[in-house]
């Protein structure tokens, strides 16, 4: 099964696919959709956002998506701005077909690191042990697969708990 995490952002978007068979999970791609202020219009951004991550699910073929929860921070327009980039992260998978998983940051770590509110850095070098030998295009990138390794863990354990189900009730 291959797994796409998102980390949504306005100015930087990240992305990571991965494959997972059985336990093991491999790394495939990452990157990071940039929509820079300078480029024009909220409007224009954030059509730009949505051109190059439906090309990221063109190219790699995700069978499912998975992205991360925004936090609310004190500046409300920002906070407003940053749910309408995550509203193209949901959409586009959307349009593939895809089923979109929903994490929240301190779930996303706890999962790679063992550590609800783990630094970044942590985030990064747990990604790294991971996936040995990974390139990783940047922190948004590195969240973003953060974020694609945790919904794998959450569709194996379901998958699991699925079978055991199964198992006793027949």
């Amino acid at each position: 099964m291959r797994v796409l995490g998102i980390d949504p952002g306005l100015r930087n978007l990240g992305w990571g696919v991965i494959d997972v068979a059985g336990a093991r999970i491999t790394h495939v791609a990452n990157g990071i959709c940039h929509s820079d202020g300078a480029e024009g219009s909220l409007a224009e951004r954030l059509r730009s956002l949505h051109a190059q991550l439906t090309e990221v699910l063109r190219v790699w073929q995700p069978d499912s998506a998975a992205v991360e929860h925004t936090f609310v921070n004190k500046d409300a327009v920002a906070t407003l701005k940053l749910g309408q980039a995550r509203g193209i992260a949901l959409l586009v998978p959307a349009q593939f077909g895809l089923a979109v998983g929903e994490y929240a940051p301190n779930a996303v770590k706890k999962c790679v690191v063992g550590v609800g509110h783990a630094a970044k850095v942590q985030v990064d070098h747990m990604v790294r042990l991971q996936l040995p030998g990974v390139v990783i295009a940047g922190a948004d990138a590195a969240d973003a697969l953060a974020i694609a390794i945790c919904h794998a863990h959450h569709l194996q354990s379901s998958g699991r708990l699925e079978a055991a189900l199964k198992r006793a009730a027949g």
